[in-house]
């Protein structure tokens, strides 16, 4: 597969002066300032393959918006080297501009009190798009994204969600083979969220283009990426699959079973009138009893799941079995709070 990102020990890295109290203090920090360093990328390395559809996520401060900025070309790393698109950013910013888009979730780039069309038109020229090309992109993004009921508004007039859409439109008009989408969702309401999600498949999936999400909403991270990029105070803390995630730190799973009404009748009490099971493998406990459902929550690496409804269908009338996975989110939660080190 081609590489469309490539970033080998990546670092940036800000000298922040602090001003000294006191009037002497204050003429001091003029002369002899206070220099503060702090370390906002270290040391990251990521490779992107074309076509990609990839989550990074990393509480406030992590340096997700930084590492953006240096593969967009607006900062300059204070060390080590990247490519996007076989391209210094740098160096080559020029030329990368007309192959990535950008969409950040809380600045537009619309023209504030212009109507949406005239924004989109004048980008055209921004971009120097030819005009038959940017036309027919129009278009097509506009029934996509069904843009005709407010493209004649003035940007300051549009819902947030309406807004976020025209931005999409903006980022894409040019064809960029890369976008870079900076909490894309947020503050939108469940239904624009779901539009701006099928838009985004849609864009991967039939014209391949690559694209590198930074948000904080976990369900944008498990609906629309494979592969996730974990970064906590501007070190790469996991590289990888959600489902390997989940194997290697989610966890207890929980057992749903639909069993028939004799058996939930059956079971004995504990000295609170509440259902038990007697005699439950070690590593399981059960969760809830709601007729006519069972939940037994029972760690990863105590018994594997096929034992465990063999155990039960061997004692219960069994109609249906599903399993729970622990949400992603609390999954990220457990990692942060418990200091775990994912990367090599």
């Amino acid at each position: 597969m081609e590489t469309m990102i490539e970033a080998n020990e990546l670092s940036k890295s800000f000298h922040i002066a602090r001003r000294r109290p006191g009037l002497l203090g204050g003429l001091r920090s003029v002369v002899d300032p206070q220099v503060r360093v702090v370390e906002a990328v270290q040391a990251l390395s990521l490779r992107i393959e074309r076509g990609e559809m990839i989550g990074l996520i990393g509480p406030n401060g992590a340096g997700k918006s930084t590492t953006i900025k240096m593969l967009t070309g607006i900062l300059m790393p204070s060390a080590g080297l990247v490519r996007v698109a076989g391209l210094d950013p740098q160096r080559q910013r020029r030329e990368l501009a007309g192959r990535i888009g950008v969409v950040f979730g809380q600045r537009s780039q619309l023209w504030w009190d212009l109507p949406l069309i005239d924004s989109l038109r004048l980008l055209r020229h921004l971009y120097r798009v030819p005009e038959e090309r940017h036309e027919a992109n129009l278009e097509h993004l506009r029934e996509m994204l069904d843009l005709s009921e407010f493209i004649d508004t003035p940007v300051r007039q549009l819902s947030l969600g309406q807004r976020m859409r025209g931005d999409l439109t903006a980022a894409l008009l040019h064809d960029p083979e890369l976008l870079y989408l900076d909490e894309p969702t947020i503050g939108l309401d469940v239904v624009a969220k779901a539009r701006i999600r099928a838009f985004l498949r849609t864009i991967n999936a039939e014209q391949g283009v690559t694209i590198l999400l930074t948000t904080h909403d976990m369900d944008d991270i498990e609906m629309l990426c494979k592969r996730m990029l974990i970064v906590d105070h501007g070190r790469k803390l996991y590289d990888g699959t959600i489902d390997d995630i989940r194997l290697r730190f989610g966890g207890k799973r929980t057992l749903i079973a639909e069993c028939g009404p004799a058996d939930l009748v059956s079971l004995p009490r504990d000295e609170q009138g509440l259902p038990t099971l007697p005699a439950l493998p070690a590593g399981v406990c059960l969760a809830k009893v709601e007729a006519p459902r069972i939940w037994l929550s029972f760690e990863r690496d105590a018994i594997p799941a096929h034992e465990l409804v063999a155990w039960f269908g061997a004692r219960y009338t069994l109609r249906d079995v599903t399993f729970q996975e622990p949400e992603i989110e609390d999954v990220i939660r457990r990692i942060y709070e418990e200091g775990l080190l994912l990367s090599d």
